[in-house]
């Protein structure tokens, strides 16, 4: 069986004077984590950038973070079910609009940063964004680490996409390594393109401390913001491809392993 996956990368973080990011990263792409101004971005990047998505085929998802741009959505925030539910669906839906004013929609919803961390690993931060999803739209996809965010979601009868991310260090339980600590974020090409290949073809990852970890992922992650984003991401794309992988939205990746009867459940859940 073609085996399909998202090959995603987290766009949109340029905001007023400041520009973060090299657009031709969108080249390589299958689908793009949108940010949604509170971490980063702006209503004109947002715009900008939405329009750059459908330009290139690229599905457009919604990347909503903690309002703090002074630490990039990285620092924890101390926030009640309520607000974690109304700042995620806000920023939902300023996506929403520039998404239908370019002819296309959200296809998927992705907490960024310590949100996204805190989604793991703590129910009310999960239950919060995942009242936000089922409020704009129960079908659309979560995509998130294995944890306390996914096992809501399919409880709840939302779809779930567990992701791999390329260039962070995982810790044998499966969780990443702090970024805080030695290992957090690789930098090496070649390693880099191994490591996605085998996270798709293979489903497991090395640790930091050097035993295997099983991930069964539907799309993998690269972080936008690096110098040599775009070259890395293309490399990536080719050895993927070359491979006989193939690379689609995440709606079709799930679409698709649904229909094969995968037995290798992509959404993370036990064969």
């Amino acid at each position: 069986m073609t085996i399909s996956i998202d090959l995603v990368a987290d766009v949109g973080e340029s905001y007023g004077a400041y520009r973060l990011g090299d657009d031709s990263l969108l080249d390589s792409l299958s689908s793009a984590n949108v940010a949604c101004g509170f971490h980063a971005g702006d209503p004109v990047e947002m715009d900008r950038i939405v329009g750059l998505c459908v330009d290139r085929g690229v599905a457009v998802g919604a990347h909503p973070g903690f309002r703090d741009v002074v630490g990039f959505g990285r620092r924890r925030i101390q926030l009640s079910r309520a607000e974690v539910r109304a700042e995620t669906l806000y920023q939902i839906g300023a996506l929403s609009a520039f998404t239908r004013r370019h002819g296309t929609d959200v296809q998927h919803v992705t907490p960024h940063g310590a949100l996204g961390n805190l989604c793991v690993e703590d129910e009310l931060y999960a239950a919060g964004v995942l009242d936000a999803v089922i409020d704009v739209d129960p079908s659309l996809p979560v995509v998130t680490q294995e944890g306390v965010l996914a096992e809501l979601a399919r409880s709840a009868g939302v779809p779930v996409a567990i992701t791999a991310m390329a260039d962070r260090g995982y810790r044998a339980d499966g969780s990443l390594v702090p970024r805080s600590e030695p290992g957090a974020v690789i930098h090496d090409r070649a390693a880099l393109v191994e490591r996605a290949v085998r996270m798709v073809r293979q489903r497991s990852v090395t640790s930091v401390e050097g035993t295997e970890v099983a991930l069964d992922c539907a799309t993998v992650l690269l972080h936008g913001d690096g110098d040599d984003a775009a070259p890395v991401a293309a490399a990536i794309r080719s050895a993927l491809l070359a491979g006989g992988v193939e690379i689609a939205p995440i709606r079709e990746v799930l679409a698709r392993s649904a229909a094969a009867g995968d037995d290798r459940p992509i959404d993370g859940r036990d064969s």
